[in-house]
């Protein structure tokens, strides 16, 4: 798709941004939350990630957001502040058209201009498109820890992977 714009998320965001991500929370396991999120709450989400000076962006095809990716403190210890753990989330009708990935890179330019040293990638674990698309951009596994989540009846484990962007 090349008429997709990727553009700092704004506040009038919060609602496209709270349904994409809602698909993920109440029908897979990518994400552990279990309650959707308001459009409210996901807007001091992106309030926070904006007052600790990281970015979230936006892509917008067809005039529409059709996915996001954003980048929140790593831990909160001031030994952490040049690491960043990112995340992203597309539109189920966007999939697999070169769109993550593109907004992925922009996220990665962003941290590198921001000086972050480290990008880190959880993945809800089997995810074989995230692990693919990580890898592709870059990224190694550093971690996998067993069985940390349980979701719809079963245990989960969860996967790291890593870059300098």
């Amino acid at each position: 798709m090349n008429d997709t714009t990727i553009r700092p998320a704004g506040p009038n965001d919060a609602e496209a941004i709270a349904r994409i991500y809602n698909h993920y929370v109440l029908n897979t396991t990518i994400s552990f939350e279990d309650q959707a999120v308001s459009a409210v709450d996901m807007a001091g989400r992106m309030a926070e990630v904006e007052s600790a000076s990281l970015p979230w962006k936006v892509v917008i095809a067809g005039g529409q957001v059709v996915g996001f990716a954003y980048a929140g403190k790593w831990k909160g210890r001031c030994a952490y502040r040049h690491s960043a753990e990112s995340s992203i989330y597309l539109d189920q009708g966007v999939l697999g058209r070169g769109i993550g990935r593109r907004l992925y890179q922009a996220l990665l330019a962003d941290l590198h201009e921001r000086s972050i040293h480290v990008a880190i990638g959880g993945i809800a674990l089997p995810n074989l498109a995230s692990i693919a698309l990580h890898e592709r951009l870059g990224f190694s596994q550093v971690a996998h820890f067993k069985e940390v989540g349980f979701k719809f009846g079963r245990w989960l484990d969860v996967g790291y992977w890593q870059i300098t962007p």
